[in-house]
């Protein structure tokens, strides 16, 4: 760990002071982003035209083992950066994730597929953990909706360029294994990159509450405060729980949908693209917003717009159409889930908030696995049209919950 290589007279919080880590943190999530995407286009058409899978449940298992694995590593990995910062879990993240490519390159079935992502849901949980908070840590509070804004724009844009890129290499080249040695690249600069430049971030996190031995909550507390027991972090979680059914309709439903419907592998990579980039680009200025007008206006409209976005997908018909949905999804995506992140960051005080951004995370990845269930149940009932429609109704449902439930969590600058 560097914490001690940064001398306490040069911490300070603040983008202008912390341009370099800062700046490296964003390439770091953009890696983090590119290593889910490959994934985004090809991989649901490795297991209906390589293993010849039929089940949607089946299929979305490889979803459902990475939400999951996610899942339990936020939770983990949030406590493990309290107590030895968050520079060893990012690096260890990567060092897990350079097994993934050559099991989906060398798979023999689709249990490989799966393992390859519980390597994933590892990597992710960590990495992208990690860069969370230590961005949070860098620009301290007033800034921090803007700070989440372009954390998950870099992370999301990456996610949006490999669904493309991978789309593209997959019609050129064949699914299997080009676009998964692009992904093994990235996991080795990523790697590099955190091992010879980034620093120690945790002291920034004490400028705001120094660590006292023996004070504040219990890990099994926070678990409690943060799922249930605190009414507006409740309303956090189950959004950011119900949310992840969406990304998972996207991941699993729209590569399928579409090809059924007669659109080639590089089409089918630009509609999640257009989504992926949306959302990107679009929560660098949502996070601002929420910095100006509160976090649970954008949450709230954002929910219901994402909604009606994955409602469009089966009513309309054509290339154009869908690429409209999926920018209107990947609008409303873009308002609320950078906002999610924040306002959880805000509800938690300093010295736990990496445990109580680490049981958000929990449950929000979690959808993934729940979502992927739901969308399984969805389509032996109903076929891949029933899954929109269940998924908007979830995204509808789910906002009343928010509006209900949420205070307002924007902290008030010093000024005022």
């Amino acid at each position: 760990m560097r914490e001690a290589s940064i001398p306490a007279r040069q911490l300070r919080q603040g983008f202008a002071a912390n341009c370099p880590q800062f700046t490296l943190q964003m390439g770091m999530v953009f890696c983090v982003g590119l290593t889910v995407g490959t994934e985004r286009t090809v991989l649901p058409l490795i297991g209906a035209e390589v293993f010849h899978l039929r089940s949607l449940t089946y299929i979305a298992s490889f979803v459902v083992s990475f939400g999951v694995v996610k899942a339990v590593l936020n939770l983990v990995g949030g406590r493990l950066a309290e107590r030895f910062g968050r520079r060893p879990p990012l690096l260890a993240g990567w060092l897990v994730a350079i097994p993934i490519p050559f099991l989906v390159i060398y798979a023999p079935d689709w249990n490989w597929v799966i393992a390859a992502n519980v390597l994933l849901g590892i990597n992710q949980g960590l990495a992208w953990s990690m860069s969370v908070n230590a961005k949070i840590d860098l620009v301290g509070p007033v800034r921090r909706g803007l700070a989440m804004g372009l954390d998950e724009a870099g992370g999301y844009g990456g996610v949006a360029v490999a669904a493309l890129v991978t789309g593209y290499l997959g019609a050129a080249f064949g699914l299997r294994p080009v676009p998964f040695w692009f992904a093994l690249a990235v996991i080795l600069i990523a790697l590099g990159l955190g091992w010879l430049l980034m620093e120690e971030t945790l002291p920034y996190a004490r400028l705001e509450a120094p660590a006292r031995p023996g004070q504040g909550p219990s890990f099994l507390e926070i678990f409690a405060l943060a799922s249930v027991r605190d009414r507006t972090m409740f309303a956090l979680s189950q959004a950011g729980l119900v949310e992840k059914f969406v990304d998972g309709l996207v991941w699993v439903a729209y590569p399928l949908y579409l090809a059924s419907r007669g659109l080639p592998v590089e089409q089918i990579g630009t509609v999640v693209f257009v989504y992926g980039i949306v959302w990107g680009v679009g929560q660098i200025g949502a996070g601002q917003l929420a910095d100006r007008i509160g976090r649970k206006p954008p949450i709230a409209v954002g929910m219901v717009l994402c909604g009606l976005g994955v409602l469009a997908v089966p009513l309309v018909q054509g290339w154009v159409w869908w690429l409209l949905a999926a920018a209107v999804t990947g609008g409303g995506m873009a308002l609320l889930y950078p906002n999610l992140v924040t306002a959880v960051a805000d509800a938690a005080r300093p010295s736990w908030r990496a445990s109580g951004l680490g049981v958000y995370r929990f449950w929000r990845d979690g959808g993934y696995a729940i979502g992927g269930i739901f969308l399984g149940f969805l389509a032996a009932g109903g076929g891949l049209r029933a899954s929109y429609f269940g998924v908007a109704g979830a995204m509808f449902a789910s906002a009343g919950v928010l509006i209900a439930a949420m205070r307002e969590t924007r902290p008030m600058p010093a000024s005022a």
